[in-house]
């Protein structure tokens, strides 16, 4: 037996499969998880004692029951370390991430080489993956522009987007099928129940305000997929701008930032998590972009709170109307930014 057969155990393999369930996990749900994990695979040995008739029988069996507060950060690191080195063969890889509002780490069980798109082909129907595919559309260009980076979506607009635009479902109709566009959508009841699906299964988070983003675990399964889909400098509809990345990383972390703080300059690329921006300021000697030198207002942000206000548009670009109607407010939108970018 290998030292590695050695170090892989059913309590490695117990962590595994609950991580797999849970999709993700941070420190705290950890260790009640890992205390229960340690305590069973302690009576297993007892009875694998038993059976060998060792003079460890009688350790073993006083062996005491593991609480949480006794697991710690590298018990977890260790069960990652051992894990790891046993699912990388299989394109399997757990990673971490800090959470962009609370900071705390999490930690995901990911595949490192495939699509993830293809990855949700094989657990959901083709129209509900055209269906995420356009919410994700939704997410990082309709309402991602450099005056409102919102980067999520209502469950409102996501509604709306049920049903595939009549070019691709024409496409379709003539033949030329691509993955995910092989039907007519999805009803609004079946769209909302993806919605909830995307949450439950950890690739969506929800926040008190209604809006759907990706979530931590979504962030760094898909980082690979996002930058290469939304971050296409060959974009011929871009030409005469000063291209900036869709999908920005915080110049603290360099992490991907879909909720945090930019820099007042509109043509900026600047971005920073909330809580990234207390150490990062704290050792500079002034709040200035560290790019363009910018004052940093602190009041210019990423995310839903980037969501032009009801009031302030007088227009309600999540109210009811026909998505020809919100592509219309969409490019009214863009070339009002167009035009302040240039004044900047």
């Amino acid at each position: 037996m290998s030292e590695d057969d050695e170090q892989w155990n059913d309590s490695n393999r117990a962590f595994v499969q609950a991580l797999m369930a849970r999709s993700s996990l941070t420190l705290e749900e950890a260790k009640p998880l890992l205390a229960a994990i340690q305590t069973a695979y302690g009576t297993y040995l007892t009875l694998e004692y038993l059976l060998r008739g060792t003079r460890e029988l009688i350790s073993a069996a006083e062996k005491k029951e593991t609480l949480a507060e006794d697991v710690t950060e590298a018990d977890l690191n260790s069960h990652i370390a051992a894990a790891n080195t046993r699912i990388s063969p299989f394109d399997l890889e757990i990673r971490s991430t800090f959470h962009q509002t609370t900071r705390k780490r999490i930690y995901a069980l990911v595949n490192s080489t495939s699509d993830p798109i293809i990855q949700l082909a094989t657990v959901h129907t083709a129209d509900e993956i055209s269906f995420l595919k356009r919410v994700l559309d939704a997410m990082f260009e309709t309402y991602n522009t450099s005056r409102h980076e919102v980067m999520a979506i209502t469950s409102m607009q996501a509604v709306r987007l049920a049903k595939p635009p009549d070019n691709e479902r024409r496409e379709t109709q003539d033949g030329s099928t691509t993955q995910g566009s092989a039907g007519q959508g999805l009803k609004m009841v079946e769209a909302e129940k993806m919605l909830k699906t995307l949450v439950e299964e950890g690739w969506f988070e929800k926040s008190n305000k209604g809006y759907y983003s990706l979530s931590p675990r979504a962030l760094m399964e898909l980082r690979g997929w996002l930058i290469e889909t939304y971050n296409d400098v060959d974009d011929e509809d871009d030409d005469d701008e000063e291209r900036i990345p869709r999908v920005k990383q915080c110049s603290a972390c360099k992490e991907i930032v879909t909720m945090g703080q930019r820099c007042s300059k509109r043509s900026c690329p600047c971005r920073l998590h909330d809580i990234c921006t207390q150490n990062f300021f704290r050792m500079q000697r002034s709040r200035d972009c560290p790019l363009c030198k910018t004052e940093w207002t602190g009041n210019d942000f990423v995310g839903e709170r980037a969501a032009p206000s009801t009031n302030k548009s007088g227009r309600r670009r999540s109210g009811a109307g026909s998505n020809a109607h919100t592509s219309r407010i969409t490019a009214d939108e863009t070339n009002q930014v167009d035009g302040a970018d240039n004044d900047s």
